[in-house]
């Protein structure tokens, strides 16, 4: 009888972490496109010279060795490492193997309504409610149906209505608004 809330948790446990690895590996795939604030893991193997970790600075690029000056704003993980063979070869190395993993999201911004606006780190799965408990939840004067957000890659800056339980993105400004009485 013991056994089965143990082996209940057990199986929960391994359900949520297998989600988690599936939500990441889609995550680091063909999804999600980078910005400025993301910090790369960058490995072309067997050359520890271009090896490293690289951050995407304000304009959406980065410097590596012998390459110089890559634009990575709005590539896909698997469109960068595309772009960085095509710069290594053939002219610095013969067959290029690389891997990029992101292992710093830009943050998400939360303004308006809550009791500590600010920037925050970017964890995947976040909803718009749990961004709003990260910033210390709602002021008193808080509309608390729905969020105004301004996507990152959004070049008009055209603000959306969103349900509070979808899925915040990485470089997200969400406003909450302030209720009228």
């Amino acid at each position: 009888m013991k056994r089965h809330p143990i082996l209940f948790s057990f199986l929960l446990l391994f359900s949520l972490a297998a989600n988690a690895l599936y939500a990441e590996e889609t995550m680091q795939s063909d999804g999600y496109q980078l910005g400025p604030g993301d910090k790369l893991a960058i490995t072309v193997f067997n050359q520890e010279d271009l090896t490293g970790e690289y951050s995407i600075n304000g304009a959406g690029r980065f410097s590596m060795p012998f390459i110089g000056s890559v634009q990575a704003k709005g590539l896909t993980i698997t469109e960068l490492t595309d772009l960085i063979v095509n710069k290594l070869k053939p002219d610095y190395l013969i067959n290029p193997r690389v891997s990029i993993e992101v292992i710093n999201f830009r943050p998400f911004y939360i303004i308006g309504e809550v009791k500590s606006p600010n920037a925050y780190p970017y964890v995947e799965g976040m909803t718009y409610l749990n961004a709003v408990a990260i910033a210390g939840g709602y002021t008193y004067r808080a509309k608390k149906g729905y969020a105004m957000v301004r996507r990152n890659e959004d070049q008009d800056g055209e603000e959306e209505r969103v349900d509070m339980t979808s899925s915040v993105m990485a470089g997200d400004i969400i406003r909450i608004v302030e209720r009228m009485f």
